[in-house]
């Protein structure tokens, strides 16, 4: 049981304290209810980009790291499709020297063309590092602009083309951040060694002045419903053939979404899933092979991908898979292999909140999910997964005309 005090700014910021008299080491996460799928389709990358341009300074810190070095602290932060997040870990008696640092880059960044160019620079390798010349690495690419024909998840969060990355300007940037990190589209968690009195005068002190932002409203691109089988095949200098298989389900919000990631657990998590025992381990035809759902906040993928063998074919590998799949829609699932996977999935959820990294993390998650309190029930929703839940959404999600694949061949020499 996490518990949690709330309450919220006047100008929007919303702020959740979790009190831990156990640690003297204090998190403050701030989440920004902003990802890639708030771009437009010729200016992606924008928010990985912004990430990296939090950290170049305000208008009165020029460095956001090191007061917080000279404090006993450390930073980070990550993009996704839907939010981005900021946290800082410091000790708990040296928690303002976090709120001044955070404060004052949400009051107004130094927009500079410096500033810029650095990181443009840092973003550009990071992207030809992870997605260029790295095997494979292009593949998410491919796959997702396979998959959604109008919704903006059909790019990656590093964005789709080195060029858009180096053509971002400063209005660019200056426009982003005061439409998106506003105080109105940020959720600040704190959780340690601390009092949510402390917090809330504090959070009055720094924060409370901070303009709010205009509403945005977002207006994406509905997905149709992917009525045939797509396929694309890439010939590329790696060393083994791959598949990769996408299938669209559910949203984060959806109550398929612990039905579809329980699939995700039976079918590939440890070494006596099915996948692993079956198709690496009895017919070696993977050397390598997963499967996952999307945590996305409009309908996400479900992912198959694995590394082949030689001697096997790409067309070998799928009929595999299908097989599988069809096996988890028709077949039996017995009591002991579904209970087995649930008891291993409360444990992760259980251990994921060990820290209060996690515990911050989530907090402001589910806060902007739309309800706090499920980081305290959503364990029960997995335990109340059932095989008829299993089969039904299988057979509702593994279907062929819903799939789309890539086929990554090696060039042959």
């Amino acid at each position: 049981m996490v518990e949690y005090k709330r309450f919220c700014l006047d100008n929007g910021l919303r702020v959740i304290v979790h009190e831990d008299a156990n640690t003297p080491l204090a998190v403050v996460n701030i989440m920004y209810d902003v990802g890639a799928r708030d771009e437009e389709p010729d200016k992606t990358g924008m928010a990985h980009l912004f990430e990296h341009l939090m950290f170049s300074g305000s208008k009165n810190i020029p460095n956001f790291d090191n007061p917080l070095y000279r404090a006993g602290g450390e930073s980070n932060a990550f993009t996704g499709s839907d939010t981005t997040n900021y946290y800082d870990q410091l000790p708990a008696h040296n928690l303002e020297t976090a709120f001044w640092l955070e404060s004052d880059r949400m009051m107004q960044l130094d927009f500079n063309q410096k500033s810029l160019e650095i990181q443009q620079g840092v973003v550009c390798e990071e992207f030809k590092e992870n997605y260029i010349n790295q095997p494979y690495g292009d593949v998410w690419h491919h796959l997702r602009g396979l998959c959604y024909q109008s919704h903006p998840y059909q790019w990656p969060v590093i964005g789709k083309s080195l060029k858009q990355i180096q053509d971002v300007t400063l209005a660019d940037i200056e426009h982003f951040f005061y439409q998106h990190y506003r105080p109105n589209r940020a959720i600040m968690t704190v959780a340690g060694g601390v009092k949510a009195d402390e917090v809330k005068a504090l959070a009055e002190k720094w924060f409370g002045n901070i303009p709010s932002g205009k509403d945005y409203i977002r207006k994406l691109p509905v997905e149709s419903p992917q009525t045939t089988f797509r396929s694309l095949t890439v010939e590329a200098d790696v060393p083994l053939d791959a598949l990769y298989m996408a299938f669209h389900t559910c949203n984060r919000y959806d109550e398929d979404y612990p039905i579809t990631d329980t699939i995700a657990e039976i079918l590939s998590s440890g070494h006596s899933s099915r996948l692993y025992n079956r198709l690496i381990k009895e017919k070696q035809i993977f050397s390598s092979l997963s499967a996952y759902i999307t945590e996305d906040f409009d309908n996400g993928l479900f992912f198959i991908y694995g590394r082949l063998n030689k001697g096997f074919t790409t067309a070998m590998a799928e009929e595999a898979v299908w097989e599988e799949l069809e096996e988890l829609k028709f077949g039996s699932l017995e009591e002991h292999e579904l209970s087995k996977v649930k008891n291993k999935m409360e444990s992760a959820i259980v251990f994921s909140e060990a820290s209060n990294s996690n515990k911050a993390y989530h907090l402001s998650y589910f806060e902007l999910m739309g309800n706090v309190e499920e980081i305290n029930t959503e364990i029960h929703r997995y335990n109340a997964v059932e095989a008829v839940d299993i089969q039904r959404v299988a057979q509702q999600v593994f279907r062929k005309e819903n799939c789309s694949a890539i086929y990554y061949h090696a060039k042959q020499t």
